[in-house]
C-alpha cells in the first residue's frame, strides 16, 4: 500500500515533494494500523479478494481511488510487487472464522 500512496501522492499532491502529504500520511497510517489487526495476519489476501472489509467507508472509498490509480503505473515503477500482486489475487481465501 505505502508504494501505491506514494505514487498516488506524487502525481496527485506534487507540492509534498518526495514524501507523502499530510493528508496521504494519515490514510498511510490508518492503513498500517488495520492491516495489524487484520484477522488473516501475514496471509491477508489482496483487498479485493478479502471477504473481512477492515476500513471505514470514506477510508475504503481512498483506498479504492488510490489503488485504481496506482495499480497500472505499479507496473512500470515496481514490476515485481505487481507481479506479486496479481499471483496474490489467483490464491483461494476463506473466511478466517471457518
Amino acid at each position: 500500500m505505502q508504494c501505491m500512496v506514494e505514487i498516488y501522492c506524487a502525481d496527485h499532491h506534487p507540492a509534498s515533494g518526495s514524501v507523502p502529504c499530510e493528508q496521504c500520511a494519515e490514510f498511510l497510517g490508518y492503513a498500517e494500523l488495520r492491516l495489524e489487526k487484520c484477522p488473516y495476519g501475514e496471509d491477508k489476501p489482496t483487498c479485493a479478494r478479502c471477504p473481512v472489509h477492515c476500513y471505514k467507508r470514506r477510508q475504503r472509498e481512498q483506498a479504492r481511488t488510490i489503488m485504481r490509480y496506482s495499480g497500472p503505473r505499479m507496473i512500470r515503477r515496481h514490476p515485481w510487487l505487481a507481479l506479486l500482486h496479481v499471483l496474490d489475487k489467483l490464491r483461494r481465501v476463506e473466511h478466517p472464522m471457518e
